[in-house]
């Protein structure tokens, strides 16, 4: 994965997670900083709610997703700020390995989103 990628995502900001088959579209938000990458293609993103995203997977089969994250600490292709588009597919487990991990840091979780990323994409 980029190391300018994994910068902003450990940044303190804003992490948008948008179902993309949804109809509409759910759009839910999380911190970045909460985002465990476990490898080149996987992250764990804790979900206390997230409840619009879950009813989107039952009618999409896919589990697409879109998710943005930025940072104006880091500079991009226009000056300050750096964006990302992180395109995969999710799955909301709540038990074993990964699940585990997660609410040993987040006691407050009902839920991990595991997303396989298929490309990130920086914006801006």
């Amino acid at each position: 994965m980029l190391d300018s990628f994994l910068d902003v995502l450990q940044d303190k900001g804003p992490a948008t997670i948008v179902s993309i088959n949804g109809n509409p579209a759910s759009v839910v938000n999380t911190w970045s900083q909460y985002i465990n990458v476990v490898s080149d293609d996987i992250i764990l993103i804790p979900a206390a709610g997230m409840h619009s995203i879950e009813q989107d997977f039952e009618k999409d089969p896919k589990h697409e997703l879109i998710i943005t994250i930025g940072s104006y600490n880091y500079s991009g292709t226009a000056g300050m700020g750096r964006g990302y588009h992180i395109h995969g597919s999710g799955q909301f487990i709540n038990e074993g390995a990964y699940f585990d991990q997660m609410k040993a840091q987040f006691d407050w979780i009902r839920t991990v989103l595991v997303v396989k990323i298929h490309d990130v994409e920086q914006k801006i």
